[in-house]
């Protein structure tokens, strides 16, 4: 769990994957290990400890969401990517902003369940094979007291079948299993109102439409999951596991704002402001501390760690709303990359692009061979397009690998000779033409 890990040790697997950027990895590392120091404070005092969120600053394609998708693999807590985009003013048809807290929860009862499955599943495992037996010998699972040699002869079959099933000798034998099927009750609000209903109406209807048994011809195999399936959901407290949830929620929850950018600028002079002032009004309440209604309870939202990114090409952060800008204290600018950035993105993260090429032809028998100058090349190229026409970050690798690789790609099943060497020639050979057209669409309308 990432809250159990320093900052520098934060920092240090985040650099796997993300080239540069050490401010805005430190700002992250230093947020999460403080929801690990909070943790540890006296119970009168942690509750007034709120998260410090953060506001990450950047052009597109420096690294904002790679950093936020990279957290999401680390963190053992609840954690939630959002973009600002989808969310609309209350009262408009669209998702609100205290839907991205029903998410979040919905994550966190899956987490926790996962977390009880393991603690069940050795009870479940031989519930299963209990149930696989009779499937396999029935009438074997009774006792009858006036036939004492019956029963010895019905648990000496059920104890070889039992080593016979642990061995995996009949996972191919075929059983008969009566599988429940729930009826999907048909959606009679709209999307909106089904957020906003306090009740559980799926589950309400769920439990009033009777369930549906089918009977299948499966494998041991096949049965022996569906069966795990329902014995573990059997043996799970339910109750336990929302009360988990929703501590886990409160008190470990992360969300990633993405594209809040998008949402911000001058109020709309005509018609209704349903996608960007109306969003910050309703943004502000869940970031600063509220009480959120889902289906699984209530979820105060008062130590969740908001942490927001956005290009700001058009806008800038002053253009939030004042009360939102107060409620994201951190702000981290990161930086354009550079000639060097894009050399270290093409070799050194733990799968760069440079080696997923090699790996994807070597599957075809074709192997590739990046010469260091032909590397070079393709970040300095990457480099001038960007400086010259739109930046796009780091994402123009991907156009331009793309273009250098794409005869290789197209010819691989057939190539006689499967070994390609791509150097400094081969790649400006394939993007001259490409860099002459870039050149001319400035002056183009």
């Amino acid at each position: 769990m990432a809250e159990n890990m320093t900052p520098r040790q934060i920092v240090a697997e985040l650099d796997r994957y993300i080239v540069g950027q050490n401010a805005a990895k430190k700002a992250v590392a230093v947020a999460i290990r403080n929801r690990w120091r909070r943790q540890q404070l006296p119970e009168e005092m942690r509750k007034d400890v709120t998260p410090k969120n953060i506001i990450l600053i950047g052009p597109t394609g420096v690294g904002k969401t790679e950093i936020a998708r990279r957290l999401a693999n680390l963190v053992g807590a609840p954690f939630i990517k959002v973009e600002a985009t989808k969310y609309t003013e209350v009262g408009y048809v669209g998702r609100d902003v205290e839907s991205m807290i029903r998410d979040l929860t919905e994550i966190a009862i899956g987490m926790t369940k996962q977390e009880q499955r393991k603690k069940v599943e050795a009870d479940a495992h031989e519930k299963v094979t209990d149930r696989l037996l009779d499937l396999l010998l029935p009438g074997s699972g009774g006792w009858d007291e006036e036939n004492v040699e019956e029963n010895e002869r019905n648990q000496r079959s059920r104890d070889k079948m039992r080593t016979k099933l642990q061995a995996g000798e009949l996972d191919e034998r075929q059983v008969e299993l009566t599988v429940e099927q729930r009826a999907v009750p048909v959606q009679i609000f709209s999307n909106l109102g089904m957020e906003n209903m306090d009740v559980d109406f799926q589950n309400m209807f769920e439990k009033i439409m009777p369930k549906q048994g089918q009977n299948r011809k499966l494998s041991i195999k096949q049965a022996r999951k569906i069966l795990m399936e329902q014995e573990t959901d059997a043996l799970i407290d339910k109750a336990s596991v929302t009360e988990k949830a929703i501590q886990l929620v409160e008190n470990h929850g992360m969300i990633f704002i993405d594209e809040i950018d998008k949402i911000c600028g001058p109020s709309a002079t005509t018609g209704p402001d349903v996608s960007r002032q109306g969003v910050q009004r309703d943004l502000l309440p869940v970031v600063e501390g509220t009480t959120v209604n889902t289906k699984h309870g209530p979820v105060k939202t008062d130590h969740i760690l908001f942490i927001a990114a956005g290009a700001f090409h058009v806008s800038k952060p002053a253009d939030l709303m004042p009360e939102l800008q107060g409620r994201f204290p951190i702000r981290v600018e990161l930086t354009d990359l550079t000639r060097e950035d894009f050399l270290r993105i093409l070799t050194e993260p733990r799968h760069a692009l440079t080696k997923q090429y090699c790996e994807l032809l070597a599957t075809e028998g074709v192997s590739i061979d990046f010469t260091p100058d032909g590397i070079e090349a393709v970040a300095e190229i990457a480099f001038e397009v960007n400086r010259t026409t739109q930046n796009i970050g780091a994402r123009r690798l991907h156009t331009i690998l793309e273009r250098v690789v794409e005869e290789v790609s197209f010819d691989a099943p057939d190539l006689d000779d499967k070994n390609i060497r791509i150097d400094n020639q081969a790649v400006r050979s394939k993007l001259d033409a490409i860099l002459a057209k870039e050149d001319l669409s400035k002056f183009i309308l």
